[in-house]
């Protein structure tokens, strides 16, 4: 017969386990093996030109048994944006654009998380150029795992589209007004890292050139 205080006990061990797996995990950004891009649309839908976001920081809050009950909070330096071409994104940064000595941040704050589908949508406060709009944050939650070294990470991806216009970018040329288009596609692809554990392996860089072998006499 098994003793009633050895079943009391694995029942005590179990409940703890599942507390500390359901207790809400918090998240920061692994910002070298993440990408918060964009696509706009040029010459009337013909090509599109793609950049990105270099300096940003994500806090996620992720509440395993209750995803509704998590969280996200983001902020963009807004002066960080890289299209691979320094004159145009010297203009990105001006009045013109992005204002970025006036409007330094974009950011989003989550207020509800709710499941769509076979994805999640995150409703919440996203504000770019001063102007601050209710959108919903489509995400797909790419799941959870533990590295090697210890570290617990958590992969999201998102897409939406944004009319810059609402956000107070109406930027067009008198030459060719449908030259740049209104919708901007948004491309989020991030790792985040739980706080607290062991700090990320660094980006991988290219091996260094192999010496020349020297010529024997």
């Amino acid at each position: 017969m098994i003793r009633k205080s050895s079943v009391m006990a694995a029942l005590a061990v179990a409940l703890a386990a599942a507390t500390v797996f359901a207790a809400p995990t918090a998240y920061k950004i692994d910002s070298a093996h993440s990408n918060v891009g964009f696509a706009v649309p040029i010459l009337g839908g013909l090509s599109k030109v793609r950049g990105k976001f270099t300096d940003f920081t994500v806090d996620i809050v992720h509440d395993e048994a209750d995803m509704t009950k998590s969280s996200v909070k983001a902020v963009i330096k807004a002066a960080s944006i890289d299209t691979g071409i320094e004159r145009r994104d010297a203009h990105l940064r001006t009045p013109d654009f992005f204002e970025v000595e006036k409007f330094p941040e974009i950011t989003f704050e989550s207020k509800r998380v709710e499941k769509k589908g076979s994805g999640y949508v995150a409703h919440g406060t996203f504000t770019m150029r001063g102007v601050a709009k209710e959108i919903e944050l489509p995400f797909t939650l790419n799941g959870v795992r533990k590295n090697a070294n210890g570290s617990t990470v958590l992969g999201v991806t998102s897409r939406l589209a944004l009319n810059r216009k609402d956000f107070g970018i109406n930027f067009s040329r008198p030459d060719s007004p449908d030259f740049l288009g209104d919708m901007i596609e948004i491309e989020l692809d991030l790792v985040t890292r739980a706080a607290g554990g062991p700090p990320p392996p660094p980006p991988a860089s290219p091996a260094p050139p192999a010496s020349p072998t020297p010529a024997r006499p």
